[in-house]
């Protein structure tokens, strides 16, 4: 009974058979540290680079060591070239009046002989333009002949500014010609401080009609505000008085007054056009003794 006993157990524990193998253990996620040192490496590539090329750079300064090699270049292709030929047969000036020769020349600063090829004619053009009668300067060089060909527009004078007893050659823009001038011709005189400045606007306004544009002697600019005009003579010319502003407007009443009634044709001293609407005259000494035509034109509206 007692075996039957066992066997049964050793039966029973064979069904049951107890497993050798170890529970699974549950492994938690590893966490990797970014991997940085190839970031770094190109980091420090980089950071080297600049510091590289800065030092270049600042002994290529320093040393002018391309500068030195490229005008050493530039000396043997100038040498080369005017070897083949390529040297200043002549300089051709148009255009020139009242700039003298010998400044013109300096501002030029080459002669014949001089490499063609060498010419820098932007900067030629503004040394030219610099002189104080040359507006504007064209520059062309053409080959065989080797010609440098330089066509000037000079400023042609419009009036003289009388300024502290000096007097100053003005162009159509109201620049001073820093030169002396001798008229060969009557020009208009202009006076006050300020007149160059101003007078080109006056001139657009004042044009219109010719005949009465050319009785015009002087142009005073008055406390640096507005005009007097005086026509026919200095001394004893009609003086016409023109506002701040509108002087168009003002120079059209008078010529249309001068078309109506003949206004410019009478013994007048002063017009007066500084107030809207109206134009005040006075009449010379001698007609006073005319109440009509006083009354006539002591003050017209228009």
């Amino acid at each position: 009974m007692g075996n039957k006993t066992i066997r049964n157990k050793k039966i029973n524990k064979k069904e049951t058979p107890v497993s050798t193998t170890a529970a699974p253990v549950l492994i938690s996620p590893q966490i990797w540290l970014p991997q940085v040192w190839g970031y770094r490496l190109i980091g420090n590539l980089f950071l080297l680079t600049v510091i590289f090329s800065v030092a270049f750079a600042i002994f290529t300064i320093k040393s002018n060591l391309i500068g030195k090699q490229l005008g050493s270049l530039s000396n043997q292709f100038y040498t080369f070239s005017g070897n083949l030929g390529f040297n200043i047969n002549d300089i051709v000036i148009s255009g020139r009046y009242h700039t003298d020769k010998e400044d013109l020349l300096k501002a030029i600063g080459v002669d014949r002989g001089y490499n063609i090829m060498q010419l820098d004619l932007e900067y030629l053009k503004e040394q030219i333009e610099s002189l104080p009668w040359v507006r504007r300067a064209n520059l062309k060089r053409s080959y065989f002949p080797n010609i440098l060909q330089i066509d000037l527009q000079e400023r042609e004078v419009k009036s003289i500014w009388q300024f502290e007893n000096n007097f100053y050659p003005i162009d159509a823009e109201g620049n001073i010609i820093d030169s002396e001038y001798i008229p060969t011709s009557p020009l208009l005189l202009i006076v006050g401080a300020g007149a160059p400045e101003n007078i080109k606007d006056l001139m657009q306004s004042i044009q219109d009609d010719p005949e009465v544009f050319a009785r015009i002697k002087v142009a005073n600019f008055i406390s640096k505000r507005r005009w007097n005009i005086i026509l026919d003579d200095i001394e004893k010319g009609i003086t016409v008085k023109l506002p701040e502003e509108n002087i168009k407007e003002a120079w059209q009443k008078l010529l249309k007054l001068n078309k109506s009634v003949g206004l410019l044709k009478r013994k007048l001293t002063v017009i007066d056009l500084r107030l809207a609407g109206k134009v005040i005259v006075k009449l010379q000494q001698s007609e006073l003794d005319s109440p009509q035509q006083l009354n006539q034109l002591k003050e017209q509206k228009i």
